[in-house]
């Protein structure tokens, strides 16, 4: 079964181009398109859709706002924000409602089809440009660390921590592993047991709350 996909975004224009780019693959569909959050949530409930595709700024309810309601939800799709806006702003609020992956609206098709693909399977997804405004917000103070008694601490176990902190670099289970003496598999089990730990649906997630715990800091 092919990837089901819907288009959220406020003009045609937009969402016919995105719509074409995503049915023109073979192994993703289009199974719907919506104006506004509040159209989008209505649809995603009639079409249970893997993953949808969410502009930022919309009349009535805006994407972010849609984001946050989609995630709480049970079995929830994973949500890719598509934004023209280079505001660090709405890049971390989209990764606080739960979004698993941040384009902007000039990344080739390429790279969209390649991010709905990756966030289909689980994984999160950044471009590399917002990842470093992301990191530069840490470095300058934009974002600041939780207090060291922050009880998401508690809940994790030595290992964890520092698997945690390797999360942050960017480091894939195998290069962790490496890091800290132990196999791969280890590391998806340590992985697989913290991020419900931090309410983290996946990676990305966890990065943000390793530093918002004080775990990484910029380099």
């Amino acid at each position: 079964m092919g990837i089901r996909v819907i288009v959220v975004d406020d003009q045609a224009m937009v969402r016919a181009g995105l719509c074409a780019i995503v049915g023109s693959q073979p192994d993703l569909e289009v199974v719907g398109e919506a104006p506004d959050g509040a159209a989008a949530l209505d649809l995603v409930s009639r079409t249970a859709p893997d993953v949808v595709l969410m502009d930022v700024r919309m009349p009535g309810m805006d994407g972010l706002t849609a984001t946050a309601h989609l995630t709480a939800g049970d079995d929830p799709p994973r949500v890719i924000v598509l934004t023209t806006f280079h505001q660090d702003a709405y890049v971390f609020q989209a990764l606080r409602a739960g979004a698993s992956g941040f384009l902007l609206k000039d990344a080739d098709p390429a790279s969209l089809v390649d991010a709905i693909r990756t966030v289909a399977a689980g994984e999160a997804m950044l471009s590399p440009a917002v990842t470093k405004r992301l990191i530069d917000a840490f470095a300058t103070g934009t974002l600041t660390a939780a207090r060291d008694d922050d009880p998401r601490l508690a809940r994790l176990t030595a290992r964890e921590r520092d698997v945690l902190t390797q999360i942050a670099t960017g480091r894939s289970n195998a290069e962790i592993g490496e890091v800290l003496g132990i196999g791969a598999g280890t590391v998806k089990a340590h992985v697989n047991s913290l991020l419900p730990k931090l309410g983290a649906r996946d990676r990305v997630q966890a990065t943000i709350v390793a530093y918002d715990l004080g775990l990484a800091r910029p380099r």
